[in-house]
């Protein structure tokens, strides 16, 4: 064997244990790149419930409005009929009545119907404050992987450590979001 060829293989072999000083680095790349995507479609899903839910309190609240409408409409026939002179008193009487009876119901409808729309509206701050913690988690978890795919470039293990922080506060911050209920 000549001296070159000796190098070479001295080389190759430095380098070699130069790769596998750096399996670890890739594969704690490959776990933040897991951890982004699944971060990523768990604030996907939330924003999506979030959306979804904000519409049910909308139709919630178009329910509640047109019960007061109907209740409001019913309040004026009920007004009307007191000061309106009408040829048949007693059927008068009669419509007064169902008209109050209607009216009484709706009061209690009313009270439920707002009720009911204020919890989902309740829930949708509760459910956008969930998405925002996965947003910042996805985008923690991608600092992560950058800073950490730099190791592999400068061959300097305080970018791998640097990640560490990065992807431990990712990690803080999308298990926080299941804090929220």
């Amino acid at each position: 064997m000549e001296s070159n060829e000796a190098g070479e293989l001295e080389e190759t072999a430095e380098k070699g244990s130069e790769d596998q000083a750096m399996r670890p680095v890739a594969f704690t790349m490959s776990v933040l790149a897991v951890l982004v995507a699944v971060t990523t479609v768990l604030g996907h899903r939330t924003h999506t419930e979030a959306v979804l839910t904000q519409n049910q309190a909308t139709d919630q609240w178009n329910y509640y409005q047109s019960h007061k409408i109907r209740a409001s409409d019913t309040e004026l026939m009920s007004d009307l009929l007191g000061v309106v002179a009408v040829a048949n008193p007693d059927k008068a009487k009669a419509l007064e009545k169902k008209y109050a009876d209607h009216q009484a119901k709706w009061v209690d409808d009313l009270k439920d119907e707002q009720q009911k729309a204020e919890q989902l509206e309740q829930k949708v701050h509760v459910v956008e404050a969930r998405a925002d913690r996965f947003d910042l988690a996805e985008a923690l978890l991608e600092i992560a992987l950058v800073v950490t795919s730099v190791t592999l470039l400068t061959r300097s293990r305080i970018y791998w450590y640097l990640g560490f922080v990065f992807a431990a506060a990712g990690l803080v911050s999308a298990l926080s979001a299941f804090l929220f209920k």
